[in-house]
């Protein structure tokens, strides 16, 4: 009998995370000057990381050698949410934050609802406990909340939802989050994923951290990732009711933000220049792809995020013939969606880069 078969068996079922191709191997791979490469396939900033951010990252690069503390990045999230220290859950990146929900509320004999299309960490950090993932079909790509609230189980624990979500780009409006909070069970934690927050047009903004007081089985969950720029120092983290931050920190590994992390973060929060620049450009990129993806007479799927989702006829080949470009781009087959191709928002010339090569792509 091989090792393997002795690890468990729900494990042996999981299907590896597969990211977003990095730039160093597509270089490797078609002998490629990485320079000339443009990646618009993980949703990253194409500004990059914040000054503010960027020159905290430097001054703090010599002391390194020292355990990292967490008190002052907890401290600046509670006064920036308004909420106590005690209901700030750090992780290392967010999905590090969806895993600690996962491992304290989920085990075998246990299931956990996800909507159809959702971030594929959901059915990984559930599987990864022993618990059942229910997948409810989706509404126009997007979740559907009746359907979700039927699916929840006298077992289930965690209802997961993104909003944004990722990869499809679709939005929940608050009000019908509101009414399917108060429908759900108040046994069941309520995960709701906002990494794309930032990226909502004023009007369509709610504060849902306001919520977690009413509805004390809300975990909220952001991340420094995206709009922030911050996506190599993994930092993310959860406003949550003390009780369940309380037991969400009891499985936190004790120093799972490094100290270059912290100071990141602590200085992106207050670089509100450098995030309205973001939302802007974004905002003005997203115009630029849509216009170009109609001229090309290509369906998308309407997005709320950094990136938009193109419905292409074999996605597979069409990626492949980007690559040989030196274009990354996300394929969505692993979700479900062989027809698509998901793009990050870039720089006017990275926009306008890809939108040639995605012509010539599909010309075969």
């Amino acid at each position: 009998m091989t090792l393997s078969a002795h690890a468990l068996p729900y494990i042996r079922r999981i299907s590896p995370y597969v990211p977003g191709k990095p730039i160093t191997a597509l270089a490797r791979e078609m002998g490629l000057a990485p320079e000339t490469i443009v990646k618009l396939a993980s949703n990253e900033n194409p500004l990059g990381m914040s000054p503010l951010a960027k020159q905290a990252v430097q001054d703090a690069l010599g002391g390194v050698e020292r355990y990292p503390d967490q008190f002052d990045l907890i401290a600046a999230l509670a006064e920036h949410h308004a909420v106590l220290p005690a209901q700030i859950i750090l992780g290392n990146g967010s999905n590090d934050v969806l895993d600690l929900v996962a491992r304290v509320f989920l085990s075998a004999g246990r299931s956990a609802v996800m909507s159809q299309y959702a971030f594929t960490v959901y059915p990984l950090a559930t599987i990864a406990t022993g618990a059942m993932h229910v997948v409810v079909p989706a509404h126009h790509y997007g979740h559907d909340l009746a359907a979700m609230r039927a699916a929840i189980l006298p077992d289930t624990r965690i209802v997961w939802i993104a909003n944004p979500n990722n990869p499809t780009g679709t939005f929940l409006t608050y009000q019908a989050l509101h009414e399917f909070l108060a429908g759900v069970p108040a046994g069941v934690i309520v995960v709701l994923d906002e990494a794309y927050t930032e990226y909502l047009l004023p009007q369509e903004r709610v504060d849902s951290v306001r919520w977690v007081e009413e509805f004390p089985n809300l975990v909220i969950v952001r991340t420094f990732s995206k709009i922030y720029g911050l996506a190599g120092l993994r930092v993310g983290y959860a406003v949550a009711s003390t009780g369940v931050a309380d037991l969400m920190n009891r499985v936190r590994q004790p120093f799972n933000v490094s100290n270059l992390g912290l100071v990141g973060a602590i200085a992106a929060i207050k670089d509100h220049l450098f995030i309205a620049q973001s939302y802007e450009l974004n905002r003005q990129g997203m115009q630029q792809l849509v216009a170009g993806i109609k001229r090309l007479g290509l369906a998308h799927i309407p997005s709320h995020g950094n990136f938009v989702t193109i419905e292409v006829a074999d996605a597979a080949a069409v990626n492949q013939r980007l690559l040989k470009q030196g274009v990354i781009v996300r394929p969505l087959g692993g979700y479900g969606m062989p027809q698509h191709l998901r793009v990050t928002i870039g720089r006017e010339a990275e926009n306008r880069r890809f939108l040639d090569a995605l012509e010539k792509a599909l010309a075969g």
